[in-house]
């Protein structure tokens, strides 16, 4: 996910993917639990895509401020 992407998503979808990335995020912690998760990298890129997301509302909302 590149920032310049995110810049251009409006506040109500950039929430909206928030939500989404948490819930892939809640999915592989339960994946780690039971012992089934392929990809353990993929915490990392969530941790940061949710990262950046919050950067570009922050931004957003200074702005306009």
């Amino acid at each position: 996910m590149k920032i310049s992407e995110l810049r251009v998503k409006s506040d109500q979808d950039l929430q909206k993917e928030i939500v989404e990335l948490r819930r892939e995020q809640f999915n592989l912690r339960m994946q780690k639990a039971t012992g089934q998760l392929g990809n353990s990298a993929r915490f990392k890129e969530l941790r940061r895509d949710i990262a950046r997301i919050r950067t570009v509302l922050s931004e957003k909302a200074r702005a306009l401020s």
